[in-house]
């Protein structure tokens, strides 16, 4: 170490001090993401509102950070959730153990669960980074209708998982 070494690095400190500094402004000036950025889960529906996720658990399986909870249900005739025999009962994704690795898309074999581009999961309370299957349910849109009910787009699940994309244009095109 030289004598000569103290001044250099309060040449370096004085050189910046009076250099522009960059800040963003975050909240105010909101930038959006890239269109295929991993951020926070969504869990899809079908066209007529039923959704798509069938409880397998695969999705947790495949988490390697264990930050997904599933628990499938029955459907019955009187209530029905999505078109198979299952239905994701109880769903939940840990936002404090999410690592954003996506493994969870890959697993999903219905294409239920996604990620959207949304990152702003910040929060003081432990608590609300649990997020249930409300908080991750994709909304209603025009022409969906809130499970529970029956089939609306074919007599079976293979309607909806074989079928289903024809089906969907076919329905909008009316």
């Amino acid at each position: 170490m030289g004598i000569l070494d103290p001044l250099k690095g309060f040449g370096v400190t004085f050189s910046t001090m009076f250099k522009k500094v960059v800040t963003e402004q975050y909240p105010e000036d909101y930038r959006p993401t890239a269109a295929r950025y991993h951020g926070r889960h969504q869990l899809n529906r079908h066209p007529d509102g039923l959704e798509k996720c069938v409880g397998c658990e695969l999705c947790a399986w495949a988490c390697p950070a264990d930050a997904i909870f599933v628990e499938g249900g029955d459907n019955t005739e009187d209530a029905r959730y999505s078109p198979g025999e299952r239905y994701g009962k109880d769903y939940q994704i840990n936002y404090l153990r999410c690592i954003g690795c996506g493994l969870c898309i890959e697993a999903c074999p219905t294409r239920s669960l996604t990620m959207t581009n949304f990152y702003e999961l910040a929060d003081d309370d432990r608590q609300r980074l649990i997020f249930t299957k409300e908080d991750l349910m994709a909304p209603l849109l025009a022409g969906m209708e809130q499970p529970p009910h029956p089939m609306r787009l074919g007599e079976n699940e293979q309607d909806y998982y074989v079928n289903g994309p024809e089906l969907a244009r076919g329905e909008a095109a009316k």
